[in-house]
């Protein structure tokens, strides 16, 4: 038997249709049934566009058969986090101050996977503007975890990271403050890249923290990523930090050698500081392994303590995270769901020199982490500490009193890109997943060693399998 359809990744869906062996139309039929028989359990959309999602999959039908391509992205079906702006359509945050709003633009990013023949399968469950959460208190149910539905996909790109695990859509957006596009990633058994900050604009998508915002690909392999970072990277002067590059195409260099690459691993991190769980350091030996395999150099390098980039992050997007929504926090406060009330209010606490003592502190240690990556050309690091938590309500002062720090805000802090790739599963079948970190710019560096390890491994080709009625229950 041939592969299903809902488990093709967009590189075997698109060389299907430009043989035309598949139509975007069926393709398309495909998820939408297969989102009509899960979702509602997964809880991974906010609002779903099958109309508009079959009319794009015709119209990207055409232009195959007229000989018309428009790239990578033509007749793919892709999910939109719900802080992307969608014009003439629903666009919430996940949050009741934005339940009726519409925008009258797209994004940046949607506007070009558009442009590019993507069909967009509707808008997907986040934390509330991509900060508060998993929330019980707000108009939509948070999403859960494919592998286990009494788990937490985590956030803040949650729907999005169960949604691709689940086999509902094969790409889909995230964004990425301090880690919500890698630990979806990593507890949902995907890959999802962080890029280089200002590689992939943030125009029209709801902003968390200006200076620490990502927008970027989550997909089933890395080499799916890189094809929809070519579609969605580009200069755009309408976002501040956008970078002014040449296009590059991500996928074109995936398959060059890896041997002699140097990666540095950051053990410390996620064996001394998190005590990471012993499934999680089995895979990462496991990796680091198949890296030498490969023919890569590894050896052991040290950085600053998790807790010196958390605690230099923290007022700064604690900050800047106030200042967006001051005057709602101020006005009605109560329409906010608990944990994002929580998070916002800690802002109005700080000072301006707890601010200015940050970005000099954020400076120092970005200065730290470039200098032990001129004798390295990867870092490599654990996703998570641990598998998929339990799903429940956030407690709130947990966020800002955690006694484990962030294994991924240090990579916002340096604007480095960064990708988390599935590298095992724990005796109860859930996923595990570790990060690839380069030097700002050379994201395909880093796509090419983790597509590299996709193929050494054989994680790509295990999926959830998805009972609805028996987790249905472990779920309640």
């Amino acid at each position: 038997m041939g592969t299903p359809l809902h488990e093709l990744t967009i590189a075997e869906a698109g060389r299907r249709f430009r043989a035309r062996t598949l139509s975007p139309v069926e393709l398309t039929q495909a998820y939408l049934a297969r989102i009509a028989a899960l979702d509602s359990t997964l809880n991974s959309f906010i609002t779903l566009t099958p109309e508009r999602a079959l009319d794009e999959a015709r119209a990207a039908e055409r232009l195959f058969a007229q000989g018309i391509d428009t790239g990578p992205m033509q007749g793919i079906p892709y999910g939109l986090k719900d802080i992307y702006d969608t014009a003439g359509l629903l666009t919430t945050a996940h949050s009741k101050l934005l339940e009726t709003h519409v925008p009258t633009q797209d994004s940046a990013v949607q506007a070009r996977l558009r442009a590019g023949g993507g069909v967009l399968l509707g808008k997907q469950a986040t934390w509330e503007f991509a900060m508060g959460g998993p929330s019980l208190d707000l108009p939509w149910p948070p999403a859960r975890n494919p592998w286990d539905l009494s788990r937490s996909p985590m956030g803040s790109s949650s729907g999005a990271g169960a949604a691709i695990a689940a086999g509902l859509c094969p790409a889909a957006t995230g964004s990425d403050t301090g880690g919500s596009i890698r630990m979806p990633a990593s507890v949902c058994g995907i890959a999802g890249l962080k890029p280089t900050y200002g590689l992939v604009s943030r125009y029209g998508v709801q902003p968390n923290s200006y200076s620490f915002d990502h927008c970027g690909p989550m997909a089933w392999t890395v080499e799916d990523c890189a094809l929809m970072l070519t579609v969605m990277a580009g200069y755009d002067p309408r976002d501040p930090g956008s970078l002014d590059l040449p296009p590059e195409d991500y996928a074109a260099g995936l398959s060059a050698p890896v041997a002699g690459l140097r990666i540095g691993v950051v053990r410390h991190w996620y064996e001394d500081e998190l005590e990471a769980a012993p499934a999680v350091i089995a895979a990462m030996d496991a990796s680091i392994a198949t890296f030498r395999r490969l023919g890569c150099t590894v050896s052991e390098v040290r950085l600053p303590s998790l807790r010196t980039f958390t605690d230099s992050k923290m007022p700064l997007t604690a900050a800047e995270i106030f200042t967006l929504h001051e005057h709602d926090l101020r006005t009605r406060p109560r329409v906010f769901g608990r944990s994002m009330r929580f998070r916002i209010l800690a802002g109005a606490l700080l000072r301006a020199d707890d601010y200015v003592q940050a970005m000099r502190a954020r400076a120092e240690l970005t200065a730290i982490t470039f200098a032990v990556m001129k004798n390295v050309d990867i870092l490599l690091t654990a996703g998570s500490a641990q598998p998929a938590p339990e799903l429940l309500p956030d407690e709130p002062p947990t966020f800002f009193g955690a006694k484990t720090p962030s294994l991924t805000a240090q990579f916002n802090l340096t604007g480095q890109p960064a990708l988390a790739v599935c590298n095992g599963f724990d005796a109860a079948g859930l996923p595990l997943g570790m990060q690839l970190a380069g030097r700002p710019g050379e994201d395909a560096l880093v796509l090419r060693l983790g597509h590299a390890f996709e193929r050494a491994t054989q994680f790509r080709h295990r999926r959830p399998e998805i009972d609805v009625s028996a987790q249905a229950v472990a779920a309640q």
